[in-house]
């Protein structure tokens, strides 16, 4: 599964673009829509307060203060950045889930579940490799 051909965004490259400007691992993930191993990305255990950024083009995605251990084994946050992440229907492996992508170069990030803490009550269950944290000076 893919973003939409038909769909425009602001940061944009060719497949031969994103494959020299991503680690394979991240291309895998933001491009392919893959998921990475559970408890295998060290971004799954950062605590500090600061922002993760989409791996693919910067855009801050959340921060520090909306990420939570859900257990699961990914980053999880329960509020994105305002506009940094949009979602659509994922129909993938025989059941339907909201697909979290970025909203500035469309890069796959994970999924949203409606199982978060308060005050949202959602959990962006988010692939550590397609994100970067830089932490608060």
């Amino acid at each position: 599964m893919s973003v939409p051909a038909e769909t425009n965004f602001p940061v944009s490259h060719t497949e031969a673009e994103w494959r020299e400007i991503l680690s394979p691992e991240q291309y895998e993930v933001l491009r392919g829509h893959g998921t990475e191993r559970p408890g295998s990305c060290a971004l799954n255990h950062e605590k500090r307060p600061g922002r993760f950024a989409c791996a693919g083009c910067g855009q801050d995605l959340f921060i520090g203060g909306t990420k939570f251990d859900s257990r699961t084994g990914w980053p999880s946050f329960n509020q994105p950045v305002e506009g940094a992440v949009a979602t659509s229907i994922d129909r993938s492996h025989g059941m339907i889930r909201i697909e979290a992508h970025c909203s500035r170069c469309g890069g796959h990030l994970g999924h949203v579940f409606e199982d978060g803490p308060a005050p949202t009550g959602l959990r962006y269950c988010i692939n550590g490799v397609a994100m970067n944290f830089t932490p608060e000076e």
